[in-house]
């Protein structure tokens, strides 16, 4: 498991933990079992670049990741949603809260651990990312 975690999906409704990703408001709000544990400023896509909405469960998880497509910059506590696509840390605290991204969710590192901590512990089959306007 050093590498990430490979994981495997459950019914939408069997997820207890849901990070809801508000774009317009540029904030994630995450709940377990319905009751909201954080809401965090969030930085998603800049102008010419997109962040995918859906509905998500988590693919796979890494404690700390390095992006290849954009010159190996790092993406602490990243957990994988969509293809390429991940929540995850990021230094630049002072975008968060408006778009800045090359289409992921950046939270604060410190922010993104916790998420990543939570989806370990509660598991990512039982964990919904939502992202929408």
């Amino acid at each position: 498991m050093a590498a990430g975690l490979a994981l495997w999906a459950l019914p939408a409704q069997a997820a207890t933990l849901v990070a809801r990703v508000d774009v317009a408001a540029q904030k994630m709000t995450v709940s377990h079992l319905g009751k909201v544990l954080h809401e965090w400023p969030v930085s998603t896509a800049r102008a010419g670049y997109t962040t995918p909405r859906g509905e998500y469960r988590p693919q796979r998880i890494h404690k700390m990741w390095h992006s290849r497509k954009y010159d190996m910059s790092p993406m602490p506590f990243a957990v994988f949603y969509d293809r390429g696509w991940a929540v995850h840390g990021t230094s630049a605290v002072s975008h968060l809260g408006s778009p800045a991204s090359h289409g992921c969710v950046r939270l604060a590192t410190p922010n993104a651990e916790i998420f990543y901590t939570l989806v370990r512990q509660i598991g990512p089959g039982n964990t919904r990312i939502i992202v929408q306007d």
